[in-house]
């Protein structure tokens, strides 16, 4: 697994690599090599130089043609390239041969976030989940670790050692991940208890692409102290923090930031982490409107809430931040292609499909600047208000009459003022 490590003290200097095919136009493929350039990064790692081919599927041997795979090597051999990042997953052969061929390190998609990841985790349960993750990552590619014990010659007596190795590690592995799991369960188990002891709080969850701004809205609302950086997975723990807006407290988390091509593992191993979501009263999604595919992320978090968390009928607020950052350049008259988010103005953009979005689930704000947050802060006092007095109904009655008499509440019990 140190393979997958990244040294933190030297910056490598690397090439990108992806394919435009049926499925993917040049243009994605720009846009998630963006991404994956941002990911090498956050890594560590000096991006010098794109490669990308057509073809109407990856090469089964080396993912990209015999022609383009030359003039990768002869690029690397050229300007001291050290590591080579494919932006999609490759296969264990697929490693394999590129690698003899181009004599560097060979990082795919997957191994990249991983690697983060590990640099990212501070708390136990992140580094287990973590941990976990790349075990199942390296499974199936253990056989490449072992080419220089593989049998050259087949028959009688040839036989040589590398095939009982590759079993006994992968026997290490799978005894390893059984463990890890057992850990994740009984993690979970504490979760969920720690979740059933903080009473009948109404709770609220940040989700979001990464990197667009949700643990500085977290920092912001809380008044607390969460690690936020222009970075991608900046925050990989969750974090919860009680947050009182006028009479009303609530508990607010900060989760894992989603991206496109999520290894499957990877979800999998954060599922306890997950399990915040699912448990959430009212989701409030985080956008980043000055990134160029917004509406392609949005459509992202929706997705894997869908499918991972089972939470897209949830209440949700439709945050979009970073409006200072917003930048558009005009069409030129005779441009007749579709306009975009790219070339509009912020409020014509707004007056779009956005206008058509319940204004009491939308606002536009900048966490950066504090702009709008005390539009926010009323709409998550209105939802939550909600949220509990569907609840509680009792406790509407009393909201006024604790109000008007200028009392406290504690509704960490359901009942203001109640202890017992």
């Amino acid at each position: 697994m140190k393979d997958l490590i990244i040294s933190k003290e030297t910056t490598e200097r690397t090439i990108l690599v992806g394919l435009v095919t049926q499925r993917q136009n040049e243009t994605k493929v720009e846009e998630y090599l963006d991404e994956l350039e941002f990911l090498a990064d956050t890594a560590g790692a000096q991006v010098v130089r794109r490669f990308t081919q057509k073809l109407d599927n990856p090469n089964p041997r080396t993912f990209v043609g015999q022609g383009k795979l030359a003039e990768i090597k002869e690029y690397v051999e050229k300007n001291e390239i050290g590591m080579v990042i494919f932006d999609d997953d490759l296969s264990t052969k697929q490693i394999a041969n590129i690698e003899k061929e181009l004599q560097v390190k060979i990082l795919d998609r997957s191994s990249l976030i991983l690697d983060i990841f590990a640099k990212r985790a501070q708390t136990a349960t992140a580094k287990t989940q973590v941990e976990l993750a790349q075990y199942r990552y390296l499974l199936p590619r253990l056989t490449r670790m072992w080419t220089h014990l593989e049998r050259q010659r087949g028959g009688i007596g040839m036989r040589g050692p590398g095939e009982t190795q590759i079993e006994t590690d992968r026997r290490i592995i799978l005894r390893r991940i059984s463990l890890l799991k057992e850990e994740l369960r009984d993690i979970d188990r504490q979760k969920t208890l720690q979740r059933k002891n903080r009473g009948q709080l109404t709770r609220v969850a940040l989700v979001g692409y990464t990197n667009v701004g949700k643990s500085t809205l977290m920092n912001l609302l809380s008044k607390s102290d969460v690690f936020a950086e222009n970075k991608l997975f900046a925050t990989l723990d969750t974090t919860v923090r009680k947050v009182t807006i006028e009479n009303l407290p609530f508990l607010l988390t900060d989760t894992v930031g989603f991206i496109r091509k999520l290894p499957t593992h990877l979800v999998e191993s954060f599922k306890s982490t997950l399990d915040e979501v699912r448990d959430a009263d009212l989701l409030v999604h985080v956008v980043d409107i000055s990134h160029p595919q917004f509406e392609e992320q949005i459509e992202v978090v929706n997705k894997t809430l869908a499918e991972v968390c089972g939470s897209a009928d949830k209440p949700m607020i439709m945050v979009f931040n970073k409006i200072d950052a917003y930048s558009h350049v005009p069409k030129d008259e005779d441009d007749l292609t579709p306009r975009t988010a790219r070339n509009i103005p912020l409020e014509e953009l707004k007056a779009t499909w956005m206008n058509r979005l319940d204004p009491g689930n939308c606002v536009f704000v900048s966490a950066k600047k504090g702009t709008n947050i005390d539009e926010l802060k009323q709409m998550l006092y209105n939802k939550a208000r909600e949220i509990h007095t569907q609840r509680f109904p009792y406790n509407d009655f009393l909201y006024q009459k604790y109000d008007d008499e200028g009392q406290s509440d504690d509704f960490t019990t359901g009942l203001p003022g109640e202890n017992g």
